[in-house]
C-alpha cells in the first residue's frame, strides 16, 4: 500500500523520491495487470464491493470527521455549500458504491478485443486490439466515490492508478483507499496508490516517461495548471457550463419539468444547467410560473433585459454567461430563435452538455449540429450526461476534448490499442522489386488469438 501524506514534513527531494518510487511500481504492476484474465480482475472488482459494504461504519466514521471540518470551513466562509454536500456519504450512498463497482465487474471486458482486422497475404494477418493505456493518475474533487469509481473502472480496464483526492476528503479517501487495496492483494503490487501531498501532484507531472495519462477533475484554475504544466496527455474538462433551450416548439409543460431537473436535482455538479435560454414567444407562458417554482426550491434567478421586462429577477452580467455556479443560481436569456440559441451556447458554453427542448424534429437537428458539444440531448435533462447513466458503468470523468475520448469516460475511454501482425517467416522482399508478390488486403476469417488460438 502506498499513501503519501499531506502532512510529510521531509523535504521535496523525498517527496520527489517517494513520487518516482511509486511512478516506478505503477509501471511495472500496470505490465502484469494487463495480462491478468477478465475473470481475475472481476474477481478483484467483487471483493472490493463486498469490502466496501463490510467497513461501512468505518467509512461513515472517517467521512464524518472530512464532513465536520468542511462544515466549519463552511461556517468560515472558506468553503461551500455544495463542497459540503459533496463530500457526505450516508449508509444509502455507500451501497449506491459498492453497487457502482460490481456493474463494472459486469460490464463486457474492454480489453483484446479486435477493432479491426485485414489479411495481407495469405498467412500474414494483421490485427488492431484494444489492450490498456497503461499508468493513469487522476487528481479529483471532494466526492470521495469518485476514488472508487475511478480505481474501479482502472482495474477493469487493466490499468495502474496513480490517485489524488481533494484535502476536504483525506480521512474518507484514505479509508476506501485501504478497503480497495485489502480486497486486492493478489493484484500486482501497486496497481492503486493513493498521494496526499500537493509538491508529489507537480512532480507526477513530470515523469511523462512513466505515466501515459492524467485526468483532472475539479476547478477550471486547476485543471489549466495542469495542462499547462505536463507533457503527459491531459483527459478531462475545465468547466460545465450548461444550457437548457427551450423552443417555440416545447411541450411547456415537459420544459418547465426538465429545466427544473437540470437545475435543481443536483446544482453541485458539472451536468447541471447554468443558463436558460427561452425563445421570445414563449416566453410570457412560460417563464413566470417556472421562475416562481425555480424561487420556490430557493434558485437564484437573475436574467437579461428581456427577461426582466417578463419577470421579476436580478439582473445579469456579461460574467454570468461565463460562469459555472455549481449552486442553486440560474440565469435567463430570451434568444429570437434556434440559431441564435445555438450561437449563445457556441459563445459561452464550455463543450459539456447542452439540451433542446421541442417537438420539432428539424429544429431539434438543426440545434443538435449545429452546437460544439460533448453531450447534445433532445428533450432530457442535462443530468443525463453521467458514465453510469449512459451505461458505462461508470465514469472517471467528462472529457470535452475531441481526440481519444469525449463525453463521459468510461472503460473504452482507458483503452488504446496496438497492432498485432501474424505471420510465417513472410518477408518484406517478397514484396518489393520488379517480382513483388501482391498483397491480397481482405479481412480474414477470425478475430486475433495467439498463435492462431
Amino acid at each position: 500500500m502506498t499513501i503519501m501524506s499531506e502532512s510529510h514534513t521531509e523535504p521535496d527531494t523525498d517527496v520527489e523520491a517517494d513520487t518516482d518510487e511509486l511512478a516506478r511500481r505503477a509501471e511495472r504492476a500496470a505490465l502484469r495487470l494487463a495480462n491478468a484474465d477478465e475473470a481475475t480482475r472481476n474477481e478483484a472488482l467483487r471483493s472490493i464491493a463486498d469490502a466496501i459494504r463490510d467497513r461501512e461504519s468505518e467509512i461513515l466514521d472517517a467521512n464524518a470527521v472530512d464532513v465536520e471540518e468542511a462544515e466549519q470551513l463552511l461556517a468560515d466562509g472558506e468553503y461551500t455549500q455544495a463542497l459540503v454536500d459533496r463530500l457526505k456519504l450516508d449508509e444509502t450512498k455507500i451501497e449506491e458504491i459498492a453497487s457502482m463497482v460490481e456493474s463494472v465487474a459486469e460490464q463486457d471486458d474492454p480489453l483484446g478485443e479486435t477493432l479491426a482486422a485485414r489479411e495481407l497475404d495469405e498467412g500474414l494477418e494483421l490485427y488492431r486490439v484494444s489492450v490498456p493505456i497503461g499508468v493513469v493518475a487522476t487528481v479529483f474533487e471532494s466526492r470521495p466515490d469518485a476514488l472508487v469509481q475511478i480505481a474501479a473502472l482502472a482495474l477493469k480496464s487493466g490499468n495502474a492508478v496513480v490517485l489524488k483526492g481533494g484535502s476536504e476528503a483525506a480521512e474518507s479517501n484514505r479509508v476506501l483507499y485501504e478497503a480497495i487495496v485489502d480486497a486486492t492483494a493478489d493484484l500486482p503490487d501497486g496497481w492503486a496508490a493513493l498521494i496526499e501531498a500537493h509538491e508529489a501532484v507537480d512532480r507526477l507531472l513530470e515523469l511523462d516517461d512513466r505515466v501515459d495519462l492524467v485526468m483532472p477533475r475539479g476547478s477550471s484554475a486547476f485543471v489549466s495548471y495542469v495542462q499547462a504544466n505536463t507533457q503527459i496527455p491531459v483527459l478531462g474538462h475545465t468547466e460545465g457550463i450548461c444550457h437548457v433551450y427551450v423552443d417555440a416548439d416545447a411541450d411547456l409543460e415537459m420544459a418547465a419539468d426538465v429545466a427544473f431537473d437540470a437545475k435543481v436535482q443536483y446544482p453541485a455538479v458539472c451536468n447541471a444547467v447554468e443558463t436558460l435560454l427561452v425563445h421570445e414567444s414563449v416566453a410570457e407562458a412560460f417563464l413566470p410560473d417556472l421562475v416562481a417554482r425555480y424561487e420556490a426550491a430557493g434558485v437564484e434567478v437573475r436574467g437579461d433585459e428581456r427577461t426582466r421586462e417578463v419577470v421579476d429577477v436580478d439582473p445579469a452580467t456579461d460574467d454570468d454567461w461565463d460562469t459555472e455556479y455549481g449552486d442553486l443560481e440560474l440565469s435567463i436569456k430570451i434568444v429570437d430563435d434556434a440559431y441564435e440559441a445555438v450561437e449563445h451556447v457556441n459563445d459561452h458554453g464550455s463543450k459539456h452538455t447542452e439540451s433542446i427542448l421541442t417537438e420539432d424534429s428539424e429544429t431539434a437537428k438543426t440545434f443538435m449540429t449545429g452546437v460544439d458539444a460533448a453531450s447534445v440531448f433532445h428533450n432530457a435533462s442535462t443530468r443525463f450526461a453521467d458514465g453510469y447513466r449512459y451505461g458505462l458503468g461508470a465514469e472517471v470523468g467528462i472529457s470535452t476534448g475531441k481526440v481519444h475520448a469525449r463525453g463521459p469516460v468510461g472503460l473504452e475511454g482507458l483503452t488504446t490499442y496496438k497492432y498485432y501482425l501474424e505471420g510465417d517467416g513472410h518477408l518484406v522482399a517478397t514484396y518489393s522489386g520488379e517480382d513483388a508478390v501482391p498483397f491480397t488486403h481482405r479481412e480474414p476469417d477470425a478475430e486475433w488469438g495467439l498463435g492462431g488460438e
